[in-house]
């Protein structure tokens, strides 16, 4: 610990964003610079707190308050190792983490919490900047070839992990380019395609192969599949939204908010889209769903100019602060408030869409009622029934389980009760089959997934070398 009155001296502070007029223009990334000794004034606020409750906080138990003392110490290079000794992508996490560490950093429970995310990716950068992340080939071959199906973090973390063993990797992926919700997911303004695509270069070079449009299932069996590879694993996401089956659910402007930010995505990456484009512009959009793909549904529709959205969650809007049962350190279920929606979102909540509304094929409206739920049930308020003007309604009310057409029935592996993979210590009832991410442990969080695929490599590699 580098200064143990850090935490009484300094305040949490973060890099400052582009004023909101300026970075709706555009699709980058707009955090503004942040001086070098800010972030380790940052750091210096980790305390001596004997119980680092943010190791348990990080699914990936990151050494948190360790990488803390050294950027306070100025030693960048320890820093990078030790955060890199646990998270393989820790430029990506230190963008689009909801920081579950800083939900359970101990001087959270009176103060801010430590500005764990901001400093993780101020090391990860650092270490771009200073050539510290640099090609790494492994020692050895073993021989064995690895199977990964899907490349986004889950599957990448896998690779990068059985690639240093030794191990041949091939990644499959079907879509175009490689990163999964990294690449057509999240938008370009939360994480720029340069930073998946620095990262994968790297992979590559280090001689783990990718395969693009390749739907292992459809262009390539199962069967061939097992016969070609020693050890396969599912790392696809879970890719089948959850729907609203209700009146008017096929009008036109009715969409998952997924496709309308994957088009996005590949817009920006230089696509055309002409009669099939989703646009937002000069619409009334309502979003359905209160969590990040709703928000970044807000902040893609405002960047389309659309002239109002309002994004509409069914449960109750949460507390500005912890509930009683809601103690630290538990994940704090408190309202949040994202970039997307400072820049012009309006927000309902305990409300229930029961119709869309339309005119000649094409939406104009959501018939919605507030609701409350009483002894464990949704009823409906009386006399609060309306209609909400709406031309564009982007359904983000999140994935219910993997694509189980195509390779998952092919392969006839055991599903759980969720519809998601069945495994043991990963490995899905069948041999050499294993599985990690949200196939396996349903929709979750890159950080999540990023651990699902350490463990799973860990025990493909035992696996292999039985």
């Amino acid at each position: 610990m580098g200064k143990p009155t850090g935490f009484i001296e300094f305040e949490r502070e973060l890099p400052g964003n582009q004023p909101v007029a300026d970075r709706i223009t555009k699709y980058a990334e707009f955090e503004m610079e942040f001086p070098e000794a800010k972030t380790t004034e940052q750091a210096a606020r980790c305390m001596d707190c004997g119980v680092p409750f943010c190791h348990s906080g990080c699914p990936l138990g990151n050494k948190i308050p360790d990488f803390n003392d050294a950027v306070y110490r100025n030693e960048w290079k320890e820093a990078y190792q030790i955060l890199k000794s646990t998270n393989n992508f820790p430029e990506f996490t230190g963008r689009i983490c909801p920081a579950p560490c800083e939900g359970s950093c101990v001087l959270g429970i009176n103060q801010s919490p430590v500005a764990i995310e901001h400093i993780e990716k101020s090391i990860a950068e650092k270490a771009f900047e200073m050539g510290w992340e640099t090609i790494k080939t492994p020692s050895h071959k073993t021989g064995k070839k690895v199977a990964i199906v899907g490349s986004g973090p889950a599957g990448l973390a896998a690779a990068d992990l059985l690639n240093q063993k030794g191990h041949d990797v091939t990644v499959f992926e079907r879509d175009e380019e490689v990163g999964g919700l990294l690449r057509f997911g999240i938008p370009d303004f939360k994480l720029d395609k340069s930073i998946v695509r620095r990262r994968v270069d790297l992979l590559e070079s280090e001689g783990i192969t990718f395969k693009t449009n390749t739907n292992v299932g459809v262009d390539i069996k199962a069967d061939t599949l097992l016969k070609k590879f020693d050890a396969i694993l599912l790392s696809g996401g879970s890719t089948i939204p959850r729907d609203i089956p209700i009146k008017g659910r096929d009008l036109e402007g009715v969409h998952f908010a997924m496709e309308f930010l994957t088009q996005q995505n590949r817009e920006v990456a230089g696509a055309t889209f002409n009669s099939d484009k989703i646009s937002a512009n000069k619409k009334e959009v309502i979003v359905i769903g209160g969590g990040d793909t709703g928000s970044d549904c807000v902040g893609t529709s405002i960047r389309h100019e659309a002239t109002s959205v309002l994004q509409i969650e069914i449960m109750d809007k949460p507390p500005l602060d912890r509930s009683e049962n809601n103690p630290w350190p538990e994940w704090p279920m408190v309202l949040r408030t994202s970039t997307s929606h400072e820049e012009g979102c309006e927000r309902e909540w305990a409300v229930l869409t029961k119709e869309f509304i339309g005119k000649k094929g094409k939406l104009t409206g959501l018939k919605v009622v507030d609701v409350a739920f009483k002894e464990g049930k949704l009823e409906e308020i009386s006399d609060s029934e309306r209609i909400i003007p709406a031309q564009l309604a982007l359904i983000a009310a999140g994935f219910i389980h993997p694509q189980k057409e195509g390779l998952l029935a092919q392969l006839k592996v055991t599903l759980d009760e969720r519809g998601n993979v069945e495994t043991s210590d990963f490995r899905a009832s069948i041999d050499k089959v294993f599985a990690a991410g949200d196939m396996r442990r349903g929709q979750s969080l890159v950080v999540w997934a990023i651990a699902e695929g350490r463990k799973a490599a860990s025990a493909m590699d035992k696996y292999l070398a039985s």
